[in-house]
């Protein structure tokens, strides 16, 4: 690689669109050119990787004030925000659950930044506060990312990040007089604290170079053990392996302390499982398996039984069984096998096991017998998304369900009576019988029947004009369900069209679905997705001048390289906090757990060249006509970080041959996305829809 000094600060280039002219501020930019396999690619905008530079910061000011003085003028953004925010101000709570005899629940009165956690003497009693995040920061930038309660009932362990990081902190709070005590973890990450007798393991990294902490390489995992009233300083190094560097390492305890399970990942899309029976003194740890692209999650300890989630041997999953003494994988007993829909998650309760099924996308639930031997089907409300709760030796059960068109509604089931009963559903300020979702099948460029669910306002006439918002992911296994969002009610209102695509690279369809969006062949998933398009505007559903597509992470690729590929097709791109640079993605944090779906450049010509064919920065060409554009990223992402972004948009605004806006919203104080305060969202998605409906002509 060969480097040199800048060549400039600030170059300017215009455009005008929508009767606004918009100047751009050119970014830093130096010679630097790589060479891969004998190819040499430059990459002018290297210097924006170092985003803690002044060059770089006094650019990221100057975009930010290009695209707020153009969003400022969409005359209808302050009417859209303040309907967004009318429609996202309702009660939302989460499933119930008991602790040492306390019963505890998750509660936003409306328009809360942080959900807050309430205790409760009994089921359904008075809610008193128990730890309120909004106190922790005064702007909401404090997010709980988790909970861990002591086996022993006297503590609580609890997770934070602050302004969006991954980078995690952990407190401890006693229960009885829910004062904090002196115990502050820090650097913490990818995990959460795990209780073992008077203390707790944690993962963390070493303390990254200070001006470096959100962009720098995360290597050699670690799990330590930090006994109650001590500082960090003292905590004791339980376990690593710096042979695996670029692997993640956690541990779990059952609540009895007598199991505790390594697991192993980033070597692939699964991981490695290790157990160790605590009753046996100065017992290490026992391996398993050996292969991480197959997935192994312990879901219950039952006396000597490991109840085991895994997906070897079956692609749509399975639930197997461990003797704890002699736990090696030969010995596993299949519990319930694999079906024709993908088995998604099992929960143990009152003695039997929940099995929640995902079919066309959609869940299913069904009640087993410890052995498997399937007793129900537990009626659903509808088509959509649901999560149970409970506990082994409860005979409470709750599930959560949400659907494109209802609100997250809580459930009591009755497993005795089979009958589920509301426990407590949102009272919101629009009518969702005015919506309905519809799933349909079509074709992609292979022939591959891909569903999508298509939701909009009742009556809605397929004229070829209304406008959609297009959203997919594709890809880590991670599956799309039916799930709501108040932020979606005012463009359904507006007459619009929310369409949600089941993309390969996913987990709908098992292990096979999602392989097949994957490395070589993660070009399928960009060809459902214009695929997706193709078939809305061939349908009457819209057309191209009112189609805008929108994906985050991973989902930001996608957005990318489909507007690189078919700039024609559409209207508007959202490209949020996405991989744009395929080609060194794994140089920064923990890009590297990526490469099991990507391959890397570095791995061989064949898969530098696939990856250079569709890699979204790269295929950027000066003179084309791109869709209007706002690519969004925050300055705390270190999970993919903000230079990603920052370089597409730069080679976005050199290249942009029409008269579309081409604009980075850099967001400051939030990260990837998780825990990001509630007013961080509402004006985010004020300006995502107001960009959106401006630039196809229309008003809200």
């Amino acid at each position: 690689m060969k480097k040199t000094l800048f060549l400039s600060a600030f170059v300017l280039a215009s455009t005008t669109m929508m009767g606004q002219k918009i100047t751009y501020p050119k970014a830093p930019h130096d010679a630097t050119v790589d060479e891969y396999f004998g190819t040499k690619i430059a990459d002018p905008y290297r210097p924006l990787e170092n985003d803690r530079s002044a060059e770089t910061t006094a650019w990221v000011e100057a975009e930010n004030a290009v695209t707020n003085a153009y969003l400022s003028k969409i005359p209808f953004r302050g009417k859209l925000l303040k309907r967004l925010k009318e429609v996202a101000n309702y009660e939302r709570v989460r499933i119930p659950f008991e602790k040492h005899g306390k019963w505890y629940m998750y509660l936003n009165n409306g328009l809360q930044n942080q959900s807050v956690l309430y205790q409760m003497d009994k089921l359904g009693g008075e809610k008193r506060v128990f730890l309120d995040p909004n106190q922790l920061s005064t702007d909401g930038t404090v997010a709980l990312q988790g909970i861990s309660f002591s086996n022993n009932g006297k503590y609580l362990a609890y997770v934070i990040s602050r302004s969006g990081s991954d980078w995690q902190e952990i407190y401890v709070k006693d229960v009885a007089t829910g004062k904090d005590l002196t115990d502050h973890i820090e650097w913490a990450k990818f995990g959460g604290a795990v209780w073992y007798g008077d203390g707790f393991y944690y993962s963390a990294y070493d303390a990254p170079q200070k001006g470096k902490e959100f962009s720098s390489k995360n290597e050699v995992h670690k799990v330590y053990y930090h006994k109650i009233g001590t500082p960090q300083s003292e905590d004791q190094l339980f376990y690593q392996n710096p042979s695996r560097p670029l692997c993640f390492y956690h541990v779990s305890v059952n609540k009895d302390e007598t199991v505790m399970f390594l697991y192993e990942s980033g070597g692939g899309s699964g991981n490695n499982l290790f157990i160790r029976d605590l009753r046996r003194p100065n017992q290490q740890f026992t391996q398993l398996t050996d292969n991480m692209e197959l997935q192994y999650t312990p879901v219950e300890i039952i006396g000597d039984k490991a109840y085991i989630f895994t997906n070897n041997g079956a692609p749509k999953n399975r639930l197997m069984v461990a003797d704890v003494k002699n736990p090696a994988f030969n010995n596993w007993k299949e519990v319930l096998p694999e079906g024709e829909s993908v088995l998604e998650d099992v929960t143990f309760i009152d003695g039997k096991i929940v099995a929640t099924y995902a079919k066309d996308a959609a869940s299913h639930a069904y009640l087993y017998t410890l052995d498997g031997k399937q007793l129900r089907e537990i009626a659903l409300p509808g088509v959509g998304n649901a999560s149970f709760s409970g506990k082994i030796d409860s005979k409470e059960c709750f599930y959560s369900f949400s659907s494109f068109t209802t609100p997250a509604t809580i459930y009591k089931y009755d497993i005795a009576a089979n009958k589920s009963s509301v426990y407590t559903a949102p009272k919101v300020k629009f009518d969702t019988r005015a919506f309905t979702t519809e799933q349909v099948f079509f074709q992609s460029k292979d022939g591959t029947r891909v569903p999508m669910f298509i939701t909009y306002k009742k009556g809605l006439k397929r004229n070829g004009n209304n406008p959609v918002f297009l959203y997919g992911y594709g890809g880590f296994n991670v599956a799309l369900h039916p799930t709501f969002s108040p932020m979606r009610i005012p463009f359904l209102e507006n007459g619009g069209i929310y369409a949600q695509v089941t993309l390969r690279g996913g987990s709908e369809y098992g292990e096979e679905w999602h392989l097949a969006g994957t490395k070589m062949n993660k070009q399928n998933v960009f060809d459902d997705f214009i695929s997706a398009a193709e078939y809305l505007i061939d349908n009457k559903y819209s057309s191209k001048e009112r189609m805008a597509i929108v994906g985050g992470s991973n989902g930001g690729l996608l957005v990318g390289a489909c507007m690189t590929q078919r700039p024609d097709l559409f209207k508007v791109c959202i490209p949020q906090v996405g991989v744009m640079d395929m080609l060194r993605y794994h140089k920064f944090t923990i890009g590297w757990n990526w490469a099991p779906d990507y391959g890397t450049s570095a791995d061989s010509k064949e898969m530098f060249e696939y990856l250079r064919a569709y890699s979204p920065l790269h295929n950027l060409k000066p003179g084309t006509h791109y869709p209007a554009t706002l690519v969004t990223t925050a300055d705390h992402d270190d999970r993919v970080v903000p230079a990603h972004s920052f370089k597409f948009a730069a080679t976005l605004q050199d290249c942009q041959g029409g008269n579309a806006p081409t604009l980075i919203r850099i967001d400051s104080k939030a990260g990837h996305g998780s825990g990001k305060p509630l007013s961080k969202q509402l004006e985010e998605q004020a300006d995502v829809y107001s960009f959106i409906l401006y630039n196809m002509g229309l008003k809200y």
